[in-house]
């Protein structure tokens, strides 16, 4: 008996997230991107070849169910602790006896440690050589980046797998199951409006924990009506979760409205306005990957060459959401929407490509000048490829007038710099090069 099996005696009074833990991978709900058909984690669960691995995410997406999964799938002797209330001598003691099922029935050991973050590293050196001589098959999850909270040691001795913030459609599903579950909250004979069901989704924050635990709370202070049953109404949903309904559907007006006015906000350079656009789409669980993608977007199209470093904050921007996962990337994300609103604003670039492409659109394809031509391979200089070319760093400035437009597309000009922040020095450079006399 382990302490998940021990936890099954006393499911009646547990909370809904415990009475409905999944117990295979069929049950189980979201992460397709590590538990999909043919995944890898997948595969070993199903073979039980399970080697040792980390399970790194957001609270609520699954790391405490799938390690139940495994305990329930596995032929292993399976153990879970929790970091916060084991001490070197307990581990000791589960590294030896896992020593002794091992000599003494063949059997492996898999040791689940909850918040491993909380072990310091004396706990984390004592699992160290058990881990690397594979008397312990170590599964740890945590809600903090790996590389920075656990040993180096045992991360280079185990697979370390990203569990992501739960899909909307992914929590409404988890949502739906428990309606109709007999262990569940079917005996309650609920009956959830749509727009309840979407406030409670929206504020859950892709926590599956908290969606449960507010459903369970909605339905349990909720009196049947007269035919029995408990309509869960949006006032209902708001007043279960403390939080008012936000009127944001991602495919509706509201959304491209909001995205719209965080934009404009950007462009029109107001800082106050841009950042409380995107605290209601974090308010709304709008996918911050889609706020960092449109603040990408606006570093070169409203920013561009004027100040090129906006481009490198939104990137810093971006990975710092890969990195650290929400809500702590809302730092970085704001500090990149700040330098674009207050950064020196030009449009230079997007009107150039632009030109370019309808250029390319209205006229065709013009011949390669015979001076700019590859003339790396055999046979190029007897078709006078490359012939004529002048090498700029061979000249004073580094610079040489020269054609490098098609012949017929001499005079197109596609970008003018702007007088803003760094454009102003590139158009004098520009100014100055049209003067050099090569």
């Amino acid at each position: 008996m382990n302490l998940f099996t021990l936890g099954e005696n006393q499911e009646v009074n547990a909370p809904l997230a415990v009475r409905l833990r999944p117990k295979s991978l069929a049950e189980f709900v979201g992460q397709e991107h590590i538990l999909g058909e043919g995944k890898l984690l997948r595969r070993a669960i199903e073979n039980d070849t399970i080697s040792s691995l980390i399970l790194y995410g957001p609270p609520g997406t699954g790391k405490t169910t799938l390690a139940y999964v495994i305990s329930q799938t596995t032929k292993a002797e399976f153990q879970k602790i929790s970091a916060t209330t084991t001490g070197v001598a307990e581990l000791k003691a589960i590294i030896e006896k896992a020593k002794e099922t091992r000599a003494f029935f063949g059997k492996k050991t898999i040791l689940f440690i909850d918040e491993i973050q909380r072990l310091n590293k004396g706990q984390q050196d004592v699992l160290l050589p058990a881990v690397e001589d594979g008397q312990v098959i170590l599964i740890a999850a945590t809600t903090e980046n790996p590389y920075f909270e656990v040993n180096a040691a045992l991360l280079s001795r185990s697979r370390i797998f990203q569990l992501r913030t739960l899909t909307a459609s992914d929590l409404r599903k988890i949502g739906e199951n428990a309606l109709k579950a007999s262990n569940g909250l079917a005996p309650y004979n609920p009956q959830v409006s749509d727009e309840a069901f979407e406030h409670l989704i929206r504020t859950s924050g892709g926590d599956a924990r908290v969606l449960l635990n507010a459903l369970e709370f909605a339905v349990l202070t909720t009196p049947p009506n007269e035919e029995g049953i408990r309509v869960i109404t949006a006032e209902l949903a708001e007043d279960a979760v403390q939080t008012q309904r936000v009127r944001y559907d991602k495919s509706g007006d509201s959304h491209y409205d909001t995205i719209s006015a965080f934009i404009k906000s950007m462009r029109g350079s107001d800082p106050d306005a841009a950042l409380y656009w995107f605290a209601r789409m974090l308010y709304a669980n709008e996918d911050p990957r889609f706020i960092v993608r449109r603040i990408i977007v606006h570093a070169s199209e409203d920013v561009g060459m004027a100040d090129p470093t906006a481009m490198l904050v939104a990137h810093a921007a971006a990975n710092a959401l890969e990195w650290l996962g929400m809500p702590e990337a809302r730092i970085p994300i704001a500090q990149a929407i700040i330098h674009i609103a207050t950064a020196p604003k030009s449009n230079s670039v997007i009107s150039a490509i632009d030109k370019a492409i309808d250029l390319v659109h209205s006229k065709g394809f013009y011949e390669v000048p015979n001076h700019l031509r590859d003339a790396h391979y055999p046979g190029a200089k007897n078709l006078n490829h490359g012939k004529g070319y002048k090498y700029p760093h061979d000249y004073p400035h580094h610079f040489v007038k020269q054609q490098y437009l098609p012949k017929g597309l001499e005079d197109v000009r596609l970008y003018t710099p702007s007088e803003q922040g760094r454009e102003k020095y590139i158009k004098e450079r520009m100014d100055f090069l049209k003067k050099v006399d090569s």
